[in-house]
């Protein structure tokens, strides 16, 4: 199924605000035992690292790479390149075994998780921006042309 470009931002959007959502989800649940100075300013770090080093330029690299294609419709999948897809993958197998196997303590999945989660939301609700201003992009070229 083929769809606008515009459409591949606005799917980012989804796919990484859920993703993030959730994963922020888990850190809070777990965070109540371990609310300290330390451990709010570990997630600022983990959150400052994801956003800075990863996340931001993420949504940076397919933004652009959605806006160069050349042809208006795309097939539905191409909001992100087989990297991304790979990155998420082992992302959600990892965080999925640490949990299940109880390697990681509580205090690193909610120290952890909120900051990594919150870097994720913020990568989809970047990517919803990015959707929004190529819409009214799209519009004033539209009204343009009338």
């Amino acid at each position: 199924m083929k769809v606008k470009r515009n459409t591949l931002l606005f799917l980012a959007f989804l796919v990484w605000s859920v993703a993030g959502f959730n994963i922020l989800r888990i850190g809070l649940m777990a965070y109540p035992a371990y609310r300290s100075a330390v451990n709010y300013l570990l997630s600022v770090l983990v959150f400052a690292v994801f956003q800075k080093f990863i996340f931001g330029k993420l949504v940076k690299k397919h933004t652009a790479r959605i806006n160069a294609y050349p042809d208006e419709r795309q097939f539905f999948l191409k909001f992100f390149d087989g990297k991304a897809f790979a990155i998420m993958a082992v992302m959600m197998s990892g965080g999925i075994g640490l949990r299940t196997s109880g390697l990681a303590p509580e205090r690193f999945i909610a120290v952890f998780y909120t900051g990594l989660g919150a870097s994720l939301l913020l990568a989809g609700l970047l990517f919803g921006r990015n959707y929004a201003r190529a819409v009214r992009t799209e519009n004033k070229e539209y009204e343009r042309k009338i």
